[in-house]
């Protein structure tokens, strides 16, 4: 069987990794710096912990329908839910914040590249994976 997916270059791959680095560290080098009480600072970091998970289930449960495995309608609307979820509670905890509007665009641009990195580098993991299953090579059976 000849599968439709092509293997994601070595840059993509790299740049993606490079995306989620420079999102994840920007992001906690805002918290690390910034003048807030450290609760605030812990939910922060949940969210952005929560969002990474949530994005990268989301993606999981979107690609195993693509290609036919069974998700349920409830993890997969958990699924989206989730991603609903952070994205509102990153919204409101910027919106109460007193954080310059600078800082608040800062804190949602490395949390988005962050996200879309997670997502990108599951893609790819999936990508890889699929190719050596219909290659018949090892490391078809990674359930990413």
């Amino acid at each position: 069987m000849k599968s439709g997916v092509q293997a994601p270059t070595g840059a993509f791959v790299a740049a993606s990794w490079v995306a989620l680095l420079a999102g994840m560290v920007t992001y906690l080098a805002g918290l690390w710096d910034a003048k807030m009480a450290l609760n605030e600072k812990g939910y922060y970091f949940t969210i952005l912990m929560y969002g990474l998970f949530s994005a990268v289930s989301l993606q999981k449960s979107v690609r195993d329908r693509m290609e036919g495995i069974s998700v349920s309608g409830l993890y997969f609307g958990l699924c989206w839910s989730s991603v609903g979820l952070v994205l509102v509670l990153l919204a409101v905890g910027l919106w109460n914040a007193e954080l310059t509007t600078p800082e608040k665009g800062f804190y949602a641009m490395a949390f988005v590249l962050s996200l879309f990195a997670a997502v990108t580098i599951q893609k790819n993991v999936r990508d890889v994976a699929a190719l050596r299953a219909s290659q018949g090579g090892a490391g078809g059976e990674i359930d990413a």
